[in-house]
């Protein structure tokens, strides 16, 4: 078994479940060692985690020999009553939408000015 994922300290915007959810998004066929991997919990934590998502109907899989295949109920509404009418698939569509953004560079106006000192403006004093 892998070894357990550090600790972070302080709370955290998303739920080890919605990325737990998102994991298997990315790869209905992934393995739950993967999906601790990338989410850093133990694979215990994720066999928990998928355990709620499948009583609660946000998820089932199927067997294939020794591997697992899940499909995500997308129509299903989040549980929180601040989130009334958003879908599973709604969240998922967010996420994705930041693993898209993730690690490529901003536009242009979104990036920094470069710094800029006196002396570059006003060039070298004498």
């Amino acid at each position: 078994m892998g070894a357990v994922p550090e600790p972070h300290a302080g709370w955290t915007f998303l739920t080890n479940h919605a990325r737990v959810l998102a994991a298997i998004a990315d790869d209905p066929s992934t393995r739950i060692r993967d999906i601790a991997a990338h989410c850093r919990l133990t694979e215990r934590a994720v066999q928990r985690i998928i355990s709620d998502l499948e009583e609660a109907g946000y998820l089932s899989h199927t067997r294939q020999g020794r591997s697992n295949t899940y499909r995500i109920e997308p129509s299903i509404p989040l549980r929180h009553p601040a989130e009334a009418g958003l879908t599973v698939a709604t969240l998922l569509a967010v996420l994705a939408q930041h693993d898209e953004q993730r690690g490529k560079e901003p536009p242009a106006r979104e990036r920094p000015a470069p710094s800029r000192t006196r002396e570059a403006e006003t060039g070298p004093s004498r």
